[in-house]
């Protein structure tokens, strides 16, 4: 069960990154409010965070609807959520494959960056969709293609091994969001690109967010020395004038409705 490995894998390391995750979560933060526009205005709705995390967008969905469910596969984020969240929200500890909900129950799902993390992401998907009514929506941001290419196009003059995940494509994600009972309904994508004193500031970023698993890495552990002194002297190739290093986060978001037959 590779996938399930690899979620757990992830798990842990978000949850070793709950005490720093806020601090760290300038991209999480802008993509989250940049969402919401998507959601409905009635409020008498049952709300589920999926991927919830420490709960900052959890909380701020309790305060616009009434019943909200914060769910996330690791503990430590959600224990962190439970004693600095306010709001009446019930957390579960789920992962995204099966998901502890009845079928048609949940009226909107919003998950913010998580099912990056989610192989293969049409199965996850499914299961999201079993759980919302029909007309229910999916409210979705995720990563694709083109995410970290500085850092990768970096590494990869250094090695053959694998240092950024694999992200899907626009293309595939437009088939894989329109597909089964799930209807896209509207997307965009957008590259935003944060900025960083050096390299060790990227990758200390990457680490605090929980975000430094890579399932297909062959060699376990940090890089050598001398392999991370080849990739941030290659990484200047990007740097800019002022002396700011960019990395580059492809960000794509969706809506989806369910449908009713």
């Amino acid at each position: 069960m590779p996938h399930t490995r690899n979620r757990i894998k992830i798990g842990r390391s978000f949850g070793d990154a709950s005490e720093s995750y806020d601090v760290c979560a300038r991209l999480q933060r802008f993509t989250g409010k940049h969402m919401l526009p998507w959601l409905p205005e009635k409020k008498d709705l049952i709300v589920l965070d999926l991927g919830c995390g420490t709960g900052f967008f959890s909380e701020l969905l309790a305060t616009r609807y009434d019943q909200v469910l914060g769910a996330d596969i690791s503990f430590k984020m959600l224990d962190y959520a439970k004693k600095n969240r306010t709001g009446n929200i019930n957390w579960t500890q789920a992962d995204a494959f099966k998901l502890p909900y009845q079928t048609a129950s949940i009226d909107v799902v919003y998950s913010n960056l998580m099912i990056q993390w989610c192989e293969p992401i049409d199965k996850a998907l499914a299961e999201i969709m079993r759980v919302i009514k029909p007309g229910g929506i999916f409210v979705v941001s995720t990563l694709i293609d083109g995410t970290l290419h500085e850092l990768k196009s970096s590494w990869a003059q250094v090695d053959d091994d694998k240092h950024v995940i694999d992200f899907h494509s626009e293309k595939e994600l437009n088939a894989i969001f329109n597909s089964g009972s799930a209807k896209k309904i509207n997307h965009f994508r957008k590259d935003i690109v944060l900025e960083y004193e050096n390299v060790l500031h990227l990758a200390t970023e990457l680490k605090g967010l929980g975000a430094n698993q890579v399932p297909k890495k062959l060699s376990k552990g940090l890089a050598g020395k001398d392999k991370w002194k080849k990739m941030s002297k290659n990484y200047q190739d990007f740097q800019e004038p002022s002396g700011i290093y960019p990395a580059t986060y492809s960000v794509y978001s969706a809506v989806m409705i369910k449908l009713t037959s």
